[in-house]
């Protein structure tokens, strides 16, 4: 699709197809579990780290698979929410675009280093990532919190291989 055709709206919105997956990842990186028994704090900075860290599995599962574009066009569907939700914090136009920037940075750098670990299936490592890339409530115990974390997130990204492409652009509750 050009750009001419989306700024005039003569063609749908592709990442319209990969909706319903970017609000599974959302909703899977709400899960209270994260929060109550693995100690993430239950703030900004919080939910920002599981929702990379959700989107990592997602996207390293689609990434493996015949839906690489669609890993692209969930990681725009990331940089629109994060936009929206910069926007409703009050930070102006000016500095948004640079906020945004920092962020798919940070993206970026946390999807290589779980990538790495996912498909290798070290667990050693992924709780090394977990705990140098999630924010934990102060006074958690943040060793036992990111080994909880890598498993939790380790066994979703074992359940995402067992869907097949179709399965997993449905987004449905079953994963």
């Amino acid at each position: 699709m050009s750009f001419l055709s989306r700024l005039l709206g003569t063609a749908p919105d592709p990442r319209e197809g990969v909706r319903p997956l970017w609000h599974r990842v959302i909703e899977l990186a709400r899960d209270t579990g994260y929060y109550t028994e693995c100690g993430v704090a239950d703030s900004i900075a919080g939910r920002f780290d599981m929702i990379t860290a959700v989107l990592s599995a997602v996207m390293v599962r689609l990434e493996a698979s015949e839906l690489r574009a669609e890993s692209a066009l969930l990681a725009e569907l990331f940089v629109e929410d994060m936009d929206g939700q910069l926007r409703e914090f009050g930070v102006n136009d000016v500095v948004v675009g640079k906020r945004i920037g920092k962020l798919m940075s940070v993206l970026g750098g946390r999807l290589g280093a779980y990538r790495s670990v996912f498909n290798t299936g070290d667990m050693e490592k992924l709780t090394s990532a977990v705990g140098r890339n999630v924010t934990f409530a102060q006074g958690a115990d943040e060793a036992a919190g990111a080994k909880a974390v890598a498993e939790r997130l380790m066994n979703l990204f074992l359940r995402l291989g067992r869907f097949s492409d179709g399965e997993m652009m449905k987004a449905s509750a079953i994963w």
